[in-house]
């Protein structure tokens, strides 16, 4: 984040700051990995990827900078809508934990509302959608080794292919951004979860099989497979949202107000009555993180909702760690303690300890940037509370939005309730159990101040800090090879002469490590497909590595040599014609004490033919 502002600073000056930028994922877990600057999650990239870090940082600048040239006059429509048959509760013995008269308000144990946000310029031309909805990207499950959207980001390239006549993806002027809201108990395995040996149900609080324990307790989403389940369920919230997107009537006017603050959340204190006070903890994970969930199960047979330690674990964390403090142990409660994370500083701080708390609101809509992972019940106390909070300083009836994982990202925070049953949302709650009420304090806090036009006067915090020379990637850079009589690009499984609609053509190349191309920042995509246009006698480009039609495959063999198979699953709406795949790389070229050269290379499969039937 401070990068992202430091270049927008550079060039725009004061116009975009701390306080009215908000960087928000639509969440993947089928993404690169290296950019985080904390030592757990350097750790669990295998390194700090700064290739992966200045991609992703250079990439939102740009992207910040196009929508500032085409930025212009225009209205903002709002609507909303409850979204059915996309979402279950993963954890719902938790959720049974909250008060029976605070269940009893609502009809579901997730948050089912849509909120629609229709932009259009003056003359009524149509600029692009923004939406929340509370829903968990893992249909793609933890075997998928392809980098993908998931349902949320498979909703908006559905949305943007619409507006977007004639455009390849990503490449259209209309954006359709689909954003996270309270999630973190959410699932899109609405099939829940089932022993895969035996096929009987095991939505227990243990998420646990009697043969074979949580490994075997596996939910499954709607689809044949985890990327048809993408598409089923990523068709569902594009569906609804493209309704409340064309019945959107109701303007949002009014001023544009932002409140941020850096709060250091493991020394805040909460006013819980007149009487009594409570504080948050420094970070910690709890046994049942290294359970995972449901929607993708940990590797060592740990077991969701462990609230006593083992010996053996606690010995070999002490060993390899240090002792947790007895403060840190008593503060978690009843968080049996598994990495002590905000008492490890070396070779850098393992969790932030400063964090971001930002509402910004435009009329009479209040988007607040949460940074992590809200269950249902937390999002809806929070939302509850900022609405109160503005209603006693004069602004009714406001509308809150839960925007999640902005800015920094601290793992996931539950009630207090659920905090008991440290299940893997709990023990991922790294402030402690009363990581919400800090959190509703403090955003109470900022909508007082927009509310009584005092955000100036607010403190800005403490800075977070900006860490360098960081783990280097424990994945080496090694030169590619090409066999004996090869180049790069060769093909070595040529396309069929023919293919139906439906079927699969399928080309395999010498290839080099995708990871090149990230140096290059021309690079624009790793495959094309291209039908020759007989009237122009040219090769045109109908899809991309951004099509979900297409997919890239990458095979790492021995010593540098690797080979790239791509496909391409011809649609149903595939023009009859002659057709063929290209393939886009780079290879690394490193000779004894000289620095490594990268080699842009390229190629193409032999033409084939379409046809819609035999």
């Amino acid at each position: 984040m401070s990068l992202v502002l430091n270049r927008l600073q550079s060039k725009y000056g004061s116009l975009y700051r701390r306080d009215n930028v908000v960087l928000s994922g639509t969440h993947t877990h089928s993404g690169p990995a290296g950019f985080f600057q904390y030592t757990v999650f350097v750790i669990a990239s295998e390194g700090f990827s700064n290739r992966t870090f200045e991609y992703m940082v250079t990439g939102i600048v740009k992207s910040i900078e196009m929508a500032h040239r085409n930025m212009k006059p225009g209205k903002i429509f709002i609507n909303k809508g409850i979204v059915e048959g996309a979402q279950i509760n993963r954890s719902p013995s938790s959720y049974l934990q909250n008060p029976e008269s605070e269940r009893a308000r609502y009809s579901s144990n997730t948050d089912k509302e849509m909120v629609v946000l229709k932009m259009q310029d003056l003359n009524g031309a149509e600029l692009g959608l923004l939406s929340w909805f509370a829903i968990h990207p893992v249909s793609m499950n933890n075997s998928n080794h392809l980098v993908n959207s998931d349902n949320m980001g498979y909703a908006s390239y559905l949305f943007e292919q619409e507006k977007n006549k004639g455009y390849l993806p990503g490449q259209g002027p209309y954006v359709a951004a689909f954003a996270s809201s309270n999630l973190g108990d959410v699932s899109p395995n609405v099939l829940g979860p089932r022993c895969i040996n035996t096929g009987e149900s095991c939505d227990n609080a243990n998420s646990s099989c009697p043969i074979g324990g949580p490994s075997m307790c596996i939910a499954v989403g709607p689809g044949q497979d985890m990327l048809q389940s993408t598409q089923i369920i990523g068709r569902i919230i594009y569906r609804k949202a493209k309704e409340l997107y064309d019945s959107a009537s109701q303007e949002v006017t009014g001023p544009l107000v932002a409140a941020h603050q850096w709060v250091n959340m493991t020394d805040v204190t909460i006013q819980l009555n007149s009487t009594h006070t409570v504080k948050t903890c420094k970070p910690a994970l709890g046994y049942s993180f290294a359970a995972g969930t449901i929607d993708g199960f940990g590797s060592l047979n740990f077991t969701q909702g462990t609230t006593v330690g083992d010996p053996f674990w606690d010995s070999l964390r002490d060993q390899i760690l240090g002792k947790p403090s007895e403060e840190i142990k008593e503060c978690h409660k009843p968080k049996p303690i598994l990495l002590h994370t905000g008492e490890l500083t070396k070779p850098h701080p393992w969790h932030p300890d400063i964090v971001d708390v930002q509402i910004v609101t435009i009329g009479y809509l209040a988007i607040t940037a949460i940074p992590g992972e809200f269950t249902t019940m937390s999002g809806r106390r929070l939302r509850e509370a900022v609405q109160a909070e503005f209603a006693t300083n004069g602004m009714e009836n406001m509308t809150i939005v839960i925007s999640g994982l902005c800015n920094v990202y601290t793992h996931y925070i539950t009630t207090f309730e659920e905090y008991q049953a440290q299940r893997y949302e709990a023990a991922s709650t790294i402030y402690g159990p009363h990581t919400l009420s800090a959190y509703i304090q403090l955003f109470r806090g900022l909508a007082k101040a927009i509310a009584t036009d005092t955000v100036a006067n607010l403190s800005r915090g403490p800075e977070p800090p900006f860490f360098k020379q960081l783990i280097a990637s424990l994945i080496p850079n090694i030169a590619d090879r090409t066999p004996i009589g090869k180049n790069f690009g060769d093909v070595l499984q040529p396309a069929q002469p023919t293919y139906r609609v439906g079927e699969v053509a399928e080309v395999t190349f010498v290839g080099a490590n995708p990871k090149n191309s990230a140096e290059n920042q021309t690079h624009q995509t790793f495959l094309t497909v291209e039908k020759y246009e007989v009237t122009s006698a040219s090769w045109q480009t109908v899809h991309n590595d951004a099509s979900w039609e297409t997919r890239f495959y990458w095979h790492k063999g021995l010593l540098g040599h690797s080979n790239a198979t791509i496909q391409w699953h011809i649609p149903d709406t595939a023009q009859p014609g002659i057709y063929r795949i290209r393939y886009f790389g780079h290879s690394r070229k490193q000779e004894f004490l000289k620095p490594a050269v990268i080699l842009p290379f390229e190629s193409a499969s032999s033409a084939f033919e379409v046809v819609t039937a035999w």
